[in-house]
């Protein structure tokens, strides 16, 4: 019995002191604890809400990035469609140049084998009389030559 009288004592001295740890906490929890909580709570809303924030940043700034590069792909696009259609252009005054060269080249040409169509056709001409007149003379000499009558008058002459 003697316990049980010793933890009676122990019990009624104790409880003052549980007494004031159930205080304490009630205090704590009511001016520290709650206080704590609600300034964490709005500081992990702050954070979400900031981290929110900076994933729509981040997809604006992708959004951003993907339209640039579409314009600068229509820009490139439209550049390379303007130097296609200039370089179109200058083939094809390079290839009117060429048939226009190629022409006038072929116009003179004509013109040369005419003029010298014409040079042979006086040249042959001019080839026939002279032949005529050489047949004739040469015809002329042959006959007017006389004979000679002996290999010493041959020698002479």
């Amino acid at each position: 019995m003697e316990l049980l009288n010793q933890l009676g004592e122990f019990f009624l001295q104790s409880v003052p002191t549980i007494i004031l740890v159930f205080l304490f906490y009630w205090f704590l929890k009511a001016n520290l604890f709650q206080p704590l909580s609600k300034v964490m709570a709005e500081r992990s809303a702050q954070i979400e809400g900031a981290r929110r924030e900076s994933e729509a940043s981040q997809a604006a700034a992708q959004e951003k990035i993907r339209g640039y590069q579409e314009a600068q792909k229509k820009a490139r696009a439209e550049v390379y469609a303007e130097q296609e259609a200039a370089r179109r252009v200058v083939l094809e005054e390079r290839a009117k140049l060429v048939r226009e060269t190629r022409d006038a080249a072929n116009a003179r040409i004509r013109a040369a084998k005419e003029v010298i169509a014409k040079e042979f056709a006086t040249a042959r001409g001019q080839l026939e009389q002279e032949s005529q007149a050489l047949g004739a003379e040469i015809v002329r000499t042959i006959l007017e030559r006389r004979p000679p009558s002996s290999p010493a008058v041959r020698s002479a002459q």
